[in-house]
């Protein structure tokens, strides 16, 4: 097993006269829960494209379970969740799981499994474009999890979601986390902080940190994460 997951070397993305991502370089270490954090419009949703491998003009270098992000060889060891979700809504979420899982070659009993991991099972057969929102986002998570997925990417999988639906998926990715899969969950939500093993904070494209929470608030001399990201915004512009 390699040591990191995705190593990032120098990653920018100009989109037009804008630089959306400004030479970042990170590691995530195999079967961690790294949060990447910050406001809507930094860049994240283009820092994940860019390690799937569906985003364009990327340049630097961006190493995904030891080959180039987007070799055909990673579809089926990536499990990805975009924003929207990403399953078809005249189907049932089983129709619709039964129909990935043969695309990904997973065994038919994955099904289940991925629908009771995120607490379908009540809905499993009602079309997703009669669930709410936040449980068509959960049948979306329940798509990516068909498999083995070594590396989930996961675009803001707990919006709209209640408290204690977001404890129980957060206890699910530190599960998996465990087993030996390596997670990047995004989010702009700060108090989703502290349950991720490591950090990557955001802003305009660039990385204002790449620490574990714990060492971060001990940096930054602050309990708060959300106190912790505005004084290294300020930090930041006082550099300038």
């Amino acid at each position: 097993m390699v040591k990191n997951a995705v190593s990032c070397r120098d990653v920018a993305v100009v989109r037009g006269e804008r630089e959306v991502l400004r030479g970042l370089s990170f590691d995530l270490r195999t079967g961690s829960v790294t949060g990447l954090l910050g406001p809507s419009g930094c860049g994240k949703t283009t820092l994940i494209r860019a390690i799937v491998g569906l985003q364009a003009r990327v340049s630097g270098s961006v190493s995904v379970l030891g080959s180039p992000a987007g070799a055909a060889g990673l579809r089926s060891r990536i499990g990805y969740v975009t924003q929207e979700p990403s399953v078809y809504g005249d189907l049932t979420v089983v129709e619709n799981l039964r129909f990935f899982a043969a695309v990904l070659g997973a065994p038919a009993s994955d099904v289940a499994r991925v629908v009771d991991a995120v607490d379908l099972g009540s809905h499993a057969d009602v079309r997703v474009d009669r669930l709410s929102g936040g449980q068509r986002s959960r049948a979306s998570l329940a798509a990516a999890l068909l498999g083995t997925p070594e590396l989930l990417v996961l675009d803001e999988p707990t919006v709209g979601l209640d408290p204690v639906l977001r404890r129980d998926l957060w206890e699910l990715f530190h599960r998996l986390a465990a087993d030996g899969v390596t997670l990047l969950v995004s989010s702009h939500v700060m108090d989703e902080a502290v349950r991720c093993d490591r950090l990557l904070l955001m802003r305009d494209g660039e990385l204002l940190a790449d620490d574990t929470p714990q060492a971060l608030l001990a940096a930054v001399g602050t309990e708060d994460i959300e106190q912790a990201f505005l004084t290294l915004i300020d930090r930041k512009a006082e550099a300038r």
